[in-house]
């Protein structure tokens, strides 16, 4: 995303900024952004639509630090071929509706690291039973492992751990046939792809040296407590996509019902939810827990 909010653009149209939540994109290329680059996303808006969408998407790479709810979790790198906030228009946004998907010009899959779908079904979740307990104030932390160390090097690994009650906790290592790690790599992703019978659109949109690129041009940082009206969220946390068998590696993604992710039911039964983020740091390996 820029970090004036779509101002430089816009040409001057856009004078609110990024103070106001403009210039949003992500890997989705989302259709309900109202504006975009300025410009009101107007041509063949479906109000109708949940959420209402127009004809335009807006694309650019998105690194999902921390997705989670209490049950299930995943850090994803997605990678785009294109540079900064990106207008899109039919195929090139990679349209589910359209049967598109993988013809867009970002991965929406991304190469996610979900414990549970990785084999670890007692790494993460509610109680003292899991390695790392839900029910607590955790700390999350990333690392981005560049070739050689260098600054200027390629990124080659995104790795991750925790901190609760003082213990550093290793990340859960994969025990998937065909697959062996424990971060994000480009060789675990391809292997995870094939596994699990995906399309590695990871590999397609440049793996992690794009995403690398990305992050070197300088990323937005973006905290929400959100749902999910196309998927209901059962890619993070329960079975996934719902025409598969739930025995089929990959598939199940996490232990929620398949009908719990539902927005509707979501807001009538948990109309106070929420979310705290604090401490938030970024600074050389080993500096920020």
């Amino acid at each position: 995303m820029d970090a004036d909010g779509g101002k430089a653009r816009s040409g001057g149209s856009n004078v609110a900024g990024a103070k106001y939540g403009t210039g949003y994109c992500d890997a989705q290329c989302p259709h309900d952004m109202k504006f975009m680059n300025g410009k009101a996303n107007v041509i063949d808006w479906n109000a109708t639509h949940d959420p209402p969408i127009g004809s335009w998407g807006i694309c650019c790479a998105e690194m999902d630090i921390w997705e989670a709810n209490s049950r299930a979790t995943a850090y994803t790198p997605h990678p785009c071929s294109i540079t900064g906030p990106y207008v899109c228009e039919g195929i090139e946004c990679g349209d589910n509706d359209k049967d598109q998907r993988y013809d867009g010009v970002c991965d929406k899959d991304g190469c996610d690291y979900n414990h549970w779908r990785l084999g670890d079904e007692r790494y993460y979740g509610r109680g003292r039973r899991f390695t790392v307990n839900s029910k607590k104030k955790v700390t999350v932390v990333t690392q981005f492992i560049t070739e050689g160390n260098r600054d200027d090097g390629d990124l080659i690994d995104i790795r991750r751990f925790y901190v609760q009650d003082g213990q550093v906790i290793p990340n859960s290592n994969i025990s998937i046939a065909g697959v062996t790690g424990d971060s994000v790599t480009d060789a675990v992703c391809a292997e995870m792809k094939t596994a699990f019978g995906d399309i590695n659109d990871f590999a397609r949109k440049g793996g992690l040296k794009a995403m690398g690129e990305a992050l070197d041009r300088g990323m937005v940082l973006v905290m929400s407590l959100w749902d999910d009206s196309e998927a209901n969220m059962l890619w993070l946390d329960s079975d996934y996509p719902l025409d598969k068998d739930p025995s089929v590696p990959g598939v199940n993604r996490g232990p929620c019902r398949t009908d719990t992710g539902l927005p509707a039911y979501l807001r009538q039964k948990y109309p106070r939810a929420q979310v705290q983020y604090s401490k938030v740091k970024v600074g050389t390996i080993g500096s920020t827990f």
